[in-house]
Order: C-alpha cells, then sequence, then structure tokens
C-alpha cells in the first residue's frame, strides 16, 4: 500500500485530515519536544481505532518524513494483485 493510500484511508475512515490530527495533537500538547512516537501511536490507536502502520503514518507527517496532499475527491487505492511465482530451484 502507498503512503498516500495509508493518509486516503484514515480520511474515509475517521473523516479526519493529517492537518486534523496535528491540531488535535498540540492541543493535547502531543508535539512537544520529549514526546516519543509510543506515546502518539497510542493515542491514535486508542482514540481513532487506527491500525499500528495507519497511525505511523500521521506520525511521519507529524514528523515531516512524508508530506501528503489530501484530495477531497479521491478514492484509497485498491490493492494490486498479487503475483505468485514458482520457488527459485537451487543449482
Amino acid at each position: 500500500m502507498s503512503f498516500q493510500a495509508y493518509i486516503d484511508n484514515i480520511k474515509a475512515k475517521t473523516g479526519k485530515t493529517p492537518d486534523d490530527f496535528k491540531k488535535i495533537a498540540e492541543k493535547k500538547g502531543l508535539l512537544k519536544p520529549g514526546v516519543k512516537a509510543g506515546q502518539i501511536v497510542n493515542w491514535l490507536k486508542e482514540d481513532f481505532d487506527l491500525g499500528h502502520g495507519h497511525a505511523m503514518a500521521i506520525y511521519a507527517v507529524f514528523k515531516g518524513i512524508k508530506q501528503v496532499k489530501v484530495d477531497n475527491d479521491s478514492k484509497p487505492d485498491k490493492p494490486a494483485a498479487s503475483k505468485k511465482t514458482a520457488p527459485k530451484k537451487k543449482s
């Protein structure tokens, strides 16, 4: 799943953009120096029922690791069909 797909899925599930989460986190004091990633991730899991990967995507946005463009009309990416390959033979 692409990073943007994570963000799109979060918006579809919660109705909130990364900026919305950032504003809430600031009010809760979660963006102050010394706050660990685990605290933020746990908050997102508990209050918004996000999975670990989705919570980490929001954390990445908070830390400036990823920048996202939110398109209100976008739909989450469909998962790519997986291709199974035969195991490699040992020579």
